[in-house]
């Protein structure tokens, strides 16, 4: 079939059954954009800033594990998309994004919208091309899906000049993927397996450590029944969450920086930590030579470069997390006594006893944890949740009763404010059944906010609860507990006015100081079912706790904060 690039572009993306676009166009893109015209096999959804786009496809991939798929033009429309690639890369995402390019005369002369799209990109991406001949787009269309979803899922970036897409070539998407230098070890060495199972028959107090690439993997029901037969007890991660139920008895809680006590101090005193899917990221480790001193370590993961890169794995177990629970669950009904652990059990209760994940209340005043749990209450397993980064994305990962894997859907890595809302489109348009809600504070709602109107045209129906302390608050916390409270440029008390805000771009908005209120208006929110925010007025200077201070180790940690 003799086509243009541009049309090659469609017909790789119909190819790969892709459902919906991201995307904002320009000169450089124009050529594609005039055939997504003319299809009728996929949506595109035109957001309104090209960071938004990526960010939204990212919330579409967490939500089905499907590849997600941005389009953005040449020069500040790439540079725009450049930290949701990196955003992706670090959470592990399947993404492609396709930018144009200025034709390939051009390419070098500082033309106009002319960057160095693949040198900008290829420290953040998976893997990245520059197509210079239409002939080859077939091939590199269907590797950069290939790639974006197997092995370590991440981002793929391919940049197509102006020119490549009006060239007319043979368009054929038969041939499989055949890459001499990527070949994903998916499946674990037996030998190791085998070793692991024995180590954890013969531990004591073992702990499973469980990481994002269980979600990845849609290997969560497998660890659940892992979990119940051999009555380990587990710590999650905080891109994990949604693994076990919050309600599971052998789901300790979030572990890490902050995490709760029980689980820092369980990950303290384990003999053998279980790594699924996990990096041992340094927000998990906190001080590298005390993390875990006196266990042994199995670290099973896909990507082999991760397998001993921070902590050093006795039995390192390199494959799909999936696939090798399939092959330890036979082995592990074998051999693994579920009663050996009872003491362990009882060791991990009284640190739950001591010092319990909590919070105080103080009279009528909002705390923002009071507003995560009542979310919780109210919409449970109906709700999937999106969040920003700062104090209310840890409090949301602390206190929000996940059920199931994907409902969490949250920067980790990176760390990007103006995530949430654009991801919770991306949640939305994935899943219309259940309500999208984006926990964010009055810091990060404003990063995006213009996506109210992409939110609203194309009848996204996101639900933004603002935990407004009118500062930047998980800045404002390490200033308070480490600067001797100079807290320098983090005071937001001037705001814009955010129900009129939300009302201005055609959705509807609430203000609330009470739990009546609050309860009131996401009633209203859900039964309206339209683009919302819910301004919830909350302690200004409620502190995330527990809190391990950066390098320090997991069992020094900051319990409570005293004003002096």
């Amino acid at each position: 079939m003799q086509i243009s690039g541009a049309q090659m572009v469609i017909e790789a993306l119909i190819a790969e059954e892709v459902e919906v676009v991201f995307g904002y166009p320009g000169g450089a893109i124009m050529n594609v954009y005039d055939e997504i015209y003319k299809q009728r096999s996929f949506q595109h959804i035109l957001t309104r800033h090209e960071q938004a786009a990526v960010h939204a496809a990212e919330g579409y991939a967490k939500a089905t594990g499907k590849v997600g798929v941005a389009m953005i033009t040449s020069g500040p429309g790439f540079t725009n998309g450049v930290t949701g690639m990196a955003d992706a890369y670090m959470d592990s995402i399947p993404l492609v994004v396709i930018s144009g390019q200025v034709p390939m005369s051009l390419i070098g002369t500082d033309a106009f919208q002319e960057i160095d799209a693949v040198g900008i990109s290829r420290p953040c991406t998976k893997h990245n091309y520059l197509v210079t001949d239409a002939a080859d787009l077939p091939r590199v269309l269907k590797e950069a899906f290939y790639i974006a979803r197997t092995g370590r899922p991440g981002p793929v970036h391919v940049d197509i000049p102006k020119d490549v897409t009006a060239q007319i070539a043979t368009f054929d998407y038969s041939k499989e993927v055949e890459l001499e230098t990527y070949k994903p070890t998916t499946k674990g060495n037996a030998r190791q397996i085998k070793k692991a199972i024995e180590a954890i028959a013969s531990a004591k107090r073992p702990l499973l450590y469980l990481g994002g690439g269980i979600i990845n993997a849609n290997a969560a029901e497998l660890v659940r029944e892992f979990s119940k037969m051999t009555q380990i007890p587990a710590v999650e991660t905080f891109m994990a969450r949604g693994t076990l139920r919050y309600d599971d008895p052998l789901l300790i809680s979030m572990l890490g920086m902050h995490g709760s006590y029980a689980a820092n101090m369980a990950m303290s005193e384990t003999d053998l930590v279980i790594g699924l899917g996990a990096r041992f990221d340094d927000r998990v480790t906190g001080k590298l030579s005390e993390f875990a001193k006196n266990a042994q370590i199995i670290h099973v993961d896909i990507d082999p470069a991760s397998v001993s890169k921070l902590v050093h794995a006795h039995f390192p177990i390199v494959g799909d997390v999936k696939n090798v629970l399939e092959q330890m669950i036979p082995l592990a009904k074998e051999q693994i006594d579920p009663a050996r652990y009872a003491s362990w059990h009882n060791t991990i209760a009284n640190f739950n006893k001591l010092h319990p994940l909590s919070y105080t209340e103080e009279g009528d005043r909002l705390k923002p944890q009071w507003v995560v749990e009542r979310i919780g209450q109210l919409l449970g397993d109906d709700a999937n949740i999106s969040t920003d980064v700062g104090q209310h994305q840890m409090w949301t990962a602390q206190f929000y009763p996940f059920t199931r894997p994907r409902q969490w859907v949250s920067s980790g890595g990176l760390g990007t404010m103006g995530f949430g809302f654009p991801a919770a489109m991306g949640v939305k348009r994935a899943d219309m059944e259940r309500v999208s809600i984006n926990i964010t504070g009055d810091g990060s709602i404003l990063m995006n906010i213009q996506e109210l109107m992409t939110a609203v045209e194309y009848e996204l129906p996101v639900i933004n609860v603002i935990l407004n302390n009118n500062f930047l608050g998980m800045v404002r916390q390490w200033q308070t507990l480490f600067y001797d409270k100079r807290h320098s440029s983090t005071d937001l008390s001037i705001q814009p006015d955010f129900v009129k805000l939300v009302e201005a771009f055609g959705g509807v908005g609430y203000r609330v100081t009470t739990k009546e209120e609050f309860d009131a208006a996401l009633k209203d929110a859900v039964e309206k079912n339209v683009v919302a925010i819910i301004d919830v007025v909350v302690n200004r200077f409620e502190n995330v706790l527990p809190m391990v201070p950066a390098g320090g180790s997991l069992f020094n940690m900051m319990l409570e904060y005293k004003e002096k």
